[in-house]
């Protein structure tokens, strides 16, 4: 009897709690708006970013390729980056099938449920104002919708990293050291989403925790310490399964210069971001092309002439030698083609085809409202919004982020997060307290700082990585704005000098945003400065006159709603083109004609498939395990999306990675394992044996004229994984006849 009332109770006490909860109307508007940004027009996906596409293909289709990420149905190579974000979306491809929007899906729910994470982590220590402006700011952060919609790692990448500090936070919060081992243990995870990446993080981590905890310092310490130990295990548990397992049972580890995944974090993925590439640098880093429904449609004449607008991979640059370089000339030794215009963009494409590339500086189609095309990519002097190309980040320096190169894709409020980062912690510092001394909210807002400033460190210094990379400030930015803003309103009101950093912030961040806007829309520009000059001014004035408190609001939300007005639109320029790039970015560009950015229309990466080859392989196959064999990844990629088959990328992503020998390769077509090859990649030094030994001993085949550009099947891309390349086929069935 007791019992039963006892659970009757504990019903009643359960559905009483759902009746009186409130919800937060505002939060469910902003997670709208997230879903229709990240998702609206996914269908249009196409293959999305075709290098993951076909690793996903090739997982769905054993445990082992869904253990290693496999590149390729038959494992022999890896992509270049751990497995953890392909899971999810290997996962949702084998319950809808494989198309761009389903591997694209996990990230659009990683995106938007990394809103709800950053409203759920301020709301927990300031307030609800704090908490929307904050998820709003991460909703319109236009490098966080692009990334959003593809099936890159770092949407996902991000969600990790923000689940980790939301238990770190609760096992402050709660003081139960459980939520920290947690935190910990999802920091691993981070790793093996996108290896060292994930760590730019850890010390905000260690440092929040040790400063935030409600125990004894000596305590702290040993929490951290099993943490430490969580942290390690989740971290190194796949590398070490890798690097531990016969290389002859496991597929080469893409990327990698010795088949290490370890090597790979600390190497390629690791070291070489901050210092440069070194390594897999003898191709023309494939990667840049879309599989949006607009690019699609374009020509293959406008996308060879974006073919080479990316800079080395300095950053430096704004065209100039390829990350191989090569010094204009094509990876592949040819000569060939004038630059546009002159200019030193990388020379001819990496197909090595003659011919001249178009003059002029417009670049697929006529840009919107008189937006002129550069040679470092979209924009006036080609230093657009949308990004100036794969590798053009800008010049090395404090200021990098507000360079034209990046600032556009994350940097539009990073002025109001500085100002507001000053803001809140004068705000928060008790009324009897020295300035210096930390407290609860003043823990939160070290945490954001400790986020913020090592990586933006870390993109103003860095050598190597590409302008999508950047969403890695996203939450950092979002939260101080978000707080910022409300206590720099509060502080307004204050006839004192704190009532300065409103109007400051909303006047410098509107010059800044002007000055990016103008690269688009000139005379739309100083519109937008003059109205914020006005609007400043008055808030500057206000303080000191005497004024009602809707005039108060009246003002200020106009201020705030004037510097958002552009992030907004920015960022719902993904989301109208239908872009799902491999290079993902946002921008007027995408509005274009023809596409533009470097997202849609840079050239690259392949997702074009030869209807002639590709029926001649199918057809005389057999029983040899792959379809064919080719340099690089972007060349295969296509194929195995289409076909659902193997086909061997030798040299890897790049064509540079040595995961094949000469006498490795000799075997498998003695077997009959391997029939063709196909000269249509980049024939990187790790290839050149091979290549040398196949074009002398095998015989070429001569397919119809079909195999031109204009009778491939269009998926958004390349013929032959390059710009209006036609390759040769070679027979290697004939050699050991």
């Amino acid at each position: 009897m007791d019992e039963s009332m006892n659970s009757s109770k504990k019903k009643n006490s359960f559905f009483n709690k759902i009746k009186n909860h409130r919800y937060d109307y505002w939060l469910i508007g902003i997670l709208i708006l997230a879903a229709f940004l990240y998702a609206w027009n996914i269908w249009e996906a196409g293959e999305a970013n075709s290098f993951y596409t076909s690793a996903i293909v090739s997982m769905t289709q054993s445990f082992k390729n869904f253990w290693y990420a496999s590149f390729d149905p038959a494992g022999y190579i890896t992509v270049d980056k751990p497995p953890v974000a392909l899971w999810f979306m290997a996962i949702s491809a084998k319950i809808f099938g494989v198309h761009g929007w389903s591997v694209v899906l996990p990230s659009i729910l990683f995106g938007i449920g990394s809103v709800y994470l950053i409203y759920n982590v301020v709301g927990k220590r300031f307030n609800k104002v704090a908490a929307r402006l904050s998820a709003l700011v991460m909703t319109l952060t236009p490098i966080a919708v692009a990334d959003s919609r593809t099936n890159n790692m770092d949407a996902t990448l991000v969600f990790f990293l923000l689940l980790s500090v939301f238990f770190v936070q609760k096992a402050v919060i709660k003081n139960q050291q459980r939520y920290l081992w947690i935190g910990m243990s999802l920091m691993g995870i981070s790793f093996n989403i996108k290896m060292l990446q994930a760590f730019m993080i850890l010390p905000a981590l260690y440092l929040y925790y040790l400063l935030a905890a409600n125990t004894s310092w000596k305590k702290r310490i040993g929490h951290l310490a099993i943490g430490t130990i969580f942290l390690a295990v989740f971290t190194l548990a796949w590398p070490l399964s890798v690097d531990l397992t016969n290389s002859n049972s496991r597929p080469y580890e893409g990327g990698s210069e010795t088949n290490s995944a370890l090597e790979l974090a600390f190497g390629y993925n690791g070291t070489q971001r901050l210092l440069g590439q070194t390594t897999g640098t003898g191709g023309a880093f494939p990667g840049m092309g879309s599989s949006s429904k607009k690019s699609n449609e374009s020509s293959s004449t406008s996308k060879s002439s974006n073919n080479a607008q990316g800079g080395a991979p300095t950053g430096n640059q704004q065209g100039g030698t390829p990350p191989g370089g090569n010094g204009g000339t094509p990876p592949n030794g040819n000569g060939g083609g004038t630059p546009p215009n002159g200019n030193q963009q990388g020379g001819t494409p990496p197909n090595g085809n003659g011919g001249n590339a178009p003059t002029g500086n417009k670049q697929g189609g006529t840009p919107p409202k008189g937006m002129e095309m550069g040679q470092g990519g979209p924009g006036k002097n080609g230093k657009g919004g949308a990004g100036g190309g794969a590798f053009n980040t800008g010049t090395v320096g404090p200021l990098r982020l507000f360079q034209k190169e990046l600032g556009p894709q994350i940097s539009w409020l990073l002025i109001v997060s500085i100002l507001g980062l000053i803001s809140s912690f004068v705000y928060y510092r008790g009324s009897k307290d020295k300035w210096y001394k930390l407290n609860i909210k003043r823990n939160e807002l070290i945490l954001w700082a400790a986020w913020l400033v090592p990586v933006a460190g870390f993109f103003s210094v860095a050598g190597f990585f590409h302008p999508y990379y950047t969403i890695m400030l996203a939450p950092a930015i979002a939260t101080l704005s978000g707080i910022g803003i409300y206590t720099m309103f509060k502080q307004w009101k204050q006839k004192n000098w704190k009532s300065l950093l409103f109007p400051t912030a909303i006047l410098s961040t509107v010059a800044l945003q002007a000055w990016y806007v103008n690269d688009y829309y000139s005379t739309l520009s100083i519109v937008f400065l003059v109205v914020g000059i006005i609007i400043s001014s008055i808030m500057y004035i206000l303080p000191w006159i005497k004024k009602g408190s809707l005039t108060t609001k009246s003002v200020a939300t106009t201020g705030v709603i004037l510097i958002m007005l552009f992030p907004a639109f920015w960022s719902l320029t993904p989301t109208i083109s239908g872009e799902s790039a491999q290079i993902p970015t946002a921008g007027p560009d995408l509005l274009s004609s023809q596409g533009g950015g470097m997202g849609t229309n840079a050239g690259g990466m392949g997702s074009q498939v030869d209807t002639a080859l590709l029926n001649y392989v199918t057809k005389h196959q057999g029983s040899a395990e792959y379809l064919f064999a080719t340099d690089d990844s972007s060349t295969a990629a296509p194929y195995i999306v289409k076909t659902g088959k193997a086909v061997m990328a030798m040299g890897g992503f790049n064509g540079t990675d040595p995961a094949i020998t000469l006498k490795e390769f000799k075997q498998l077509v003695k077997d009959g394992k391997i029939k063709y090859y196909y000269s249509g990649g980049k024939a990187g030094s790790a290839n050149s044996e091979i290549v040398s030994w196949i074009k002398k001993n095998a015989k070429t085949v001569k397919l119809s004229s079909s195999t031109s550009s204009k009778n491939s099947s269009t998926q958004g891309g390349m013929p032959g994984g390059m710009g209006g390349q036609s390759g040769t086929l070679y027979d290697l069935s004939s050699i050991y006849k």
